[in-house]
């Protein structure tokens, strides 16, 4: 039976859990959910899911919204106050260095100075895999502009490393292909991503379901970023809800350290003390 002194150190843990934050370029998060804003019905469903979802870190393209707010027409980023939201342009949607570079150079115009950019060059239309390349490329230009870049990559610990080396400020590596709702395919390369890193890491693309983003914060990511996941559901903003509660779980369980993986069985009952 637990003592009185396990029962504090447990409620202690339990507080520093629920106090747990997540520090990215001098700020800090409670949410480890990070959400965009793409595929949505229409702007209040955007509004309801994003609230619903917890989220603090919220992503968008540039490329694929107005670059002016129109008076008859709601504009998204009106709807994103900075008070209460952190907002994280992308460059989604660009297949070169150089295309990257300009959509970043006008986030940073539309934001008024906004350094933070999620950085993203595709290398295939069909299956939206980074081309690590072109993403070098445009990294070591962005970081001499000034830029602290959040870097889309593959799940390759030795790239999610030298990224790190260059400088970027936080390493996103895929779970699956962008909107696929796979899930984490190769676990313990993103496991291998973690342990190795210094900077954070944060699960970025093919969550399909709670479940998944339960297992990227188990394995210790930082957090976890999902648009489709959550605007592709029936019910987005129900979906929101699930995940805010699956990060949450993940989180938890990651810093409550889980049993190690037999090839046999474990009695619960102690063998101990038996009458007969």
């Amino acid at each position: 039976m637990p003592s009185v002194g396990d029962n504090l150190s447990s409620m202690q843990m339990l507080k520093r859990v629920e106090t747990d934050l997540f520090t990215l370029a001098g700020h800090s998060y409670r949410s480890r959910l990070w959400v965009g804003t793409g595929k949505y019905r229409n702007l209040a469903e955007t509004k309801a899911a994003i609230r619903a979802s917890g989220a603090e870190v919220v992503t968008f393209a540039v490329r694929r919204i107005p670059l002016a707010s129109s008076k008859k027409e709601p504009h998204l980023l009106d709807s994103l106050p900075p008070s209460e939201y952190t907002l994280l342009p992308n460059t989604a949607g660009c297949y070169t260095a150089e295309d990257a570079v300009r959509t970043a150079l006008l986030a940073r115009d539309l934001l008024e100075g906004h350094d933070l950019i999620k950085l993203e060059v595709l290398g295939d239309e069909k299956t939206l895999l980074p081309h690590i390349p072109e993403t070098i490329k445009a990294t070591q230009i962005l970081l001499e502009k000034g830029f602290k870049v959040l870097v889309y990559t593959n799940d390759d610990p030795v790239m999610a490393k030298q990224f790190e080396q260059m400088g970027c400020t936080a390493v996103m590596p895929l779970a699956a292909p962008i909107g696929s709702g796979l899930g984490i395919r190769n676990p313990y390369n993103i496991r291998l991503i973690v342990e190795n890193a210094s900077v954070p890491i944060i699960v970025d693309a093919g969550v399909g379901t709670a479940s998944d983003a339960t297992i990227a914060l188990e394995l210790g990511c930082d957090a976890v970023l999902m648009n489709t996941a959550i605007a592709g559901a029936q019910n987005p903003i129900l979906m929101a809800s699930a995940m805010k509660k699956a990060v949450e779980a993940g989180r938890e369980a990651f810093c409550a350290g889980r049993i190690p993986c037999k090839r046999y069985g474990s009695a619960s009952s102690p063998e101990a003390g038996l009458f007969f």
